[in-house]
């Protein structure tokens, strides 16, 4: 699947890769994406037990006291022209661009918040093992820009959940972005790597995204 998606990368896209530096100054929390991959953690997965409602999720977002969920808050940071905000933070109006496809949004109603990491994933990449309270952490996670995005319903629904060995963006030219986020998300959260995901990052990694930069950052405990 990945080769198949590297096909349809042009000269063009690998030049406007927003995550592409060509020599980027990086520090502690900045590596570029080869040097991010060594950090992971190579396993099996285990899909074994998984619902969704190991994650709770949607929470009550950094601040509690304005009725903005996760999910709201969200599409507050990503919009492009910002929506009108009501009671209970009902949002109309704005613009979005949905980074997975290029889509161009104006009804908030019509995003969906996605982990850039699934719920699914997590668990099969550790997050089994982890406290109900930490599962909520990470499905509710706004500490970091890569973890949640703001897309559309058929861009998560074709998304599925799959790892970067069986999906990439059908935007060519964010695939370097998602990558990024993606290894950034599941570093951050100490979540392993299963061989054909390893094997289609560092696909990646060797070729259109190598001066990729990741952000590294630790989760909350």
């Amino acid at each position: 699947m990945i080769k198949n998606l590297m096909r349809g990368l042009t000269p063009l896209a690998l030049i406007l890769s927003p995550l592409a530096a060509p020599s980027p100054a990086l520090s502690a929390n900045v590596v570029l994406l080869p040097d991010a991959l060594a950090g992971l953690t190579q396993a099996a997965e285990d899909p074994d037990g998984y619902k969704v409602s190991a994650f709770r999720h949607w929470d009550a977002g950094l601040d509690p006291a304005d009725g903005c969920d996760t999910r709201a808050e969200v599409l507050l940071e990503e919009a492009i022209d910002t929506p009108r905000t009501g009671p209970g933070c009902v949002l109309t109006g704005g613009r979005w661009t949905s980074y997975y496809d290029g889509q161009s949004v104006t009804d908030p109603a019509a995003l969906r918040v996605d982990h850039v990491v699934s719920l699914d994933e997590a668990w099969q990449s550790g997050a089994s093992g982890w406290t109900a309270a930490r599962r909520e952490k990470y499905a509710n996670d706004l500490g970091s820009p890569g973890t949640l995005a703001a897309v559309t319903a058929r861009s998560q629904k074709d998304k599925a959940g799959r790892d970067p060995a069986g999906w990439l963006p059908s935007a060519s030219t964010q695939y370097c972005r998602y990558v990024a986020e993606w290894v950034g998300t599941k570093l951050r959260w100490a979540l392993s790597a299963d061989k054909d995901e390893v094997e289609a990052l560092k696909l990646l990694a060797d070729g259109p995204c190598e001066e990729t930069v990741v952000v590294r950052s630790k989760a909350p405990q």
